[in-house]
C-alpha cells in the first residue's frame, strides 16, 4: 500500500499471529507483506494466506527467496534465541532491519518507554523479553528519583501463553532480563524470575517489580512510577499497577545486604502490576505476550517513521 513501510514476520505461532493481526488492524504505517514460518500447517501462515499476505514455510530460506523481499524493509523475528543469529545474519546482508522478539538480545535492547527514540539507526534491535518490557520501566521509574542498587523483578504469566519457544528460551530469558534491569532500568545489581502459572482459568501477566535505592520521597518515586504507567498505556492499555507504590525504609542501623554486592541503607519501593492483553489474537489473560507484540510494533513504527516512508507514529 503506498505510503506504508513493507515488512515481513518470521515465526508463524502465538507471537507472529497476534502482531499480524496488531499491524493489520492498527498500524497507519506498516503493511505486511510476508510471513514465513516452519510449520505448514499453522494457524499464523494459514491466516496470512487468508489475508492475501505472501508466505513461506521454509523459513528464513524461504523468505529470502519469495519475490517480495526485495520490497520488505522491516523484518521482526518472533521464533527462538537460538535462531535469530543466522535470521539476523542473513536479513542484514539484504538490508533489512530486524527487530528481534527473542531473548537472543544481538542487537541493542529497546523498551518504547524506557529508550523508544533511541538505537532507530540500528540493524538490529532487541525488545528485551515479555518481563522486560513489563517490569523494567518501573526499575527506571525508581532510578531516575534515586539510584537503584538492586532491582528484582518477578514475571508470572499463564502457563498457557508460553508455548514451545517461550519454554525453550527460560534461560535465555532469565539472563536478557536481568541484563536489562541493569542497562536500562539502572539497577547496580538486577534479577529475574519468571512463573509459569498453571492456574485455570488462565489469570493474567502479573509482575512485582522490588527496588533497593538511595533514600527518597516515597510521593517523588510514587509519582514517576505513575507517570511511567501512563507512558506504556499510550501502547498497552491494560498495563496498570494493582495497587499503590508500597515503602520501607532501611538506616544505617538496619541495613539491607545484597550478596556480593554490599551494604545500603535506604529505601525499598515495592511494586505490583498485571498487564491484560488487547485481544487482538490472543486471549486477554496473553498479557505477556501482547506487551511484546505492542512494543514491538511501537518500535518498527518508530523506525519506519526515522528512515523509511512511513509517517510519524
Amino acid at each position: 500500500m503506498p505510503g506504508k513501510t513493507s515488512c515481513a514476520i518470521i515465526g508463524s505461532g502465538n507471537i507472529g499471529a497476534d502482531l499480524m493481526i496488531k499491524i493489520i488492524n492498527h498500524s497507519r504505517t506498516l503493511q505486511v507483506t510476508a510471513v514465513a514460518g516452519i510449520d505448514p500447517q499453522s494457524e499464523g501462515l494459514a491466516m496470512a494466506r487468508a489475508r492475501g499476505i505472501a508466505t513461506t514455510d521454509k523459513g528464513i530460506d524461504g523468505l529470502a527467496a519469495l519475490p517480495e523481499f526485495a520490497a520488505i524493509k522491516i523484518v521482526f523475528d518472533a521464533t527462538s534465541a537460538s535462531a535469530h543469529a543466522r535470521h539476523a545474519h542473513v536479513c542484514n546482508a539484504a538490508g533489512k532491519v530486524i527487530i528481534d522478539l527473542t531473548p537472543a538480545a544481538i542487537g541493542p535492547y529497546v523498551i518504547p518507554a524506557v529508550n523508544g527514540t533511541a538505537h532507530r539507526d540500528a540493524m538490529n534491535v532487541n525488545m528485551v523479553t515479555c518481563g522486560g518490557q513489563a517490569t523494567i520501566p518501573m526499575v527506571f521509574a525508581v532510578n531516575r528519583v534515586a539510584k537503584v542498587h538492586y532491582g528484582e523483578i518477578i514475571a508470572s504469566v499463564a502457563s498457557k501463553s508460553a508455548g514451545p519457544g517461550t519454554r525453550a528460551n527460560i534461560d535465555e530469558f532469565t539472563e536478557t532480563t536481568r541484563h536489562a534491569v541493569e542497562v536500562l532500568g539502572g539497577a547496580g545489581r538486577g534479577k529475574a524470575i519468571i512463573i509459569l502459572n498453571p492456574a485455570e482459568p488462565p489469570l493474567i501477566m502479573r509482575d512485582t517489580i522490588f527496588c533497593l535505592s538511595a533514600d527518597a520521597a516515597p510521593e517523588a518515586i510514587s509519582a514517576s512510577v505513575k507517570a511511567m504507567v501512563a507512558q506504556v498505556q499510550e501502547y498497552v492499555p491494560g498495563y496498570r499497577l494493582k495497587q499503590e507504590v508500597q515503602f520501607e525504609r532501611f538506616g544505617a542501623n538496619n541495613p539491607v545486604r545484597i550478596p556480593g554486592y554490599g551494604e545500603f541503607s535506604g529505601i525499598k519501593s515495592s511494586i505490583f502490576l498485571e498487564v491484560e492483553g488487547a485481544g487482538d489474537y490472543l486471549p486477554p489473560y496473553a498479557g505477556n505476550l501482547d506487551i511484546m507484540t505492542a512494543a514491538a510494533l511501537r518500535t518498527a513504527e518508530g523506525i519506519a517513521a526515522h528512515r523509511f516512508a512511513g509517517a510519524p507514529a
